[in-house]
């Protein structure tokens, strides 16, 4: 299965922020290791609970930040962060209908979308933020 490393690559340069891309990397590597080890249905799920929990989480956390300091690429950058928790809430809902676990399919595409969203979007509001942030 993916796992995320974290990296300089994906630090953003503000400490808040990457607090939370890294408890999100820590429970994606979770949940990809549940999956390969063959962990119960409901083990797995809980940990797709609480990523899902600890996303829309994050998410808000980086909007109001966005709101706060009056970032342009707001709406743009929501809009990212509602496509990934409808794609999230799809996988947990053939999980729970269908006791189908995760494919490594699924996870190349949580992992492409994380990566590929703080290298891209939340690069572009980290270096916003450490300009206008005092």
């Amino acid at each position: 299965m993916k796992n995320i490393t974290w990296d300089d690559s994906l630090n953003v340069d503000i400490e808040e922020i990457n607090d939370d891309h890294q408890k999100l990397v820590n429970l994606f590597n979770l949940l990809s290791r549940a999956v390969e080890e063959k962990d119960s249905v409901d083990y797995v799920d809980a940990i797709l609970e609480e990523l899902i929990t600890c996303t829309i989480w994050h998410f808000r956390h980086e909007e109001r930040l966005m709101v706060r300091y009056r970032y342009d690429g707001l709406e743009m950058h929501k809009a990212e962060h509602n496509n990934l928790i409808e794609g999230v809430r799809a996988m947990q809902q053939m999980l729970r209908e269908e006791n189908r676990l995760p494919t490594s399919e699924d996870f190349e595409y949580l992992a492409d979308w994380l990566t590929s969203h703080i290298v891209g979007q939340d690069m572009r509001l980290g270096f916003y933020l450490a300009e206008v942030m005092e």
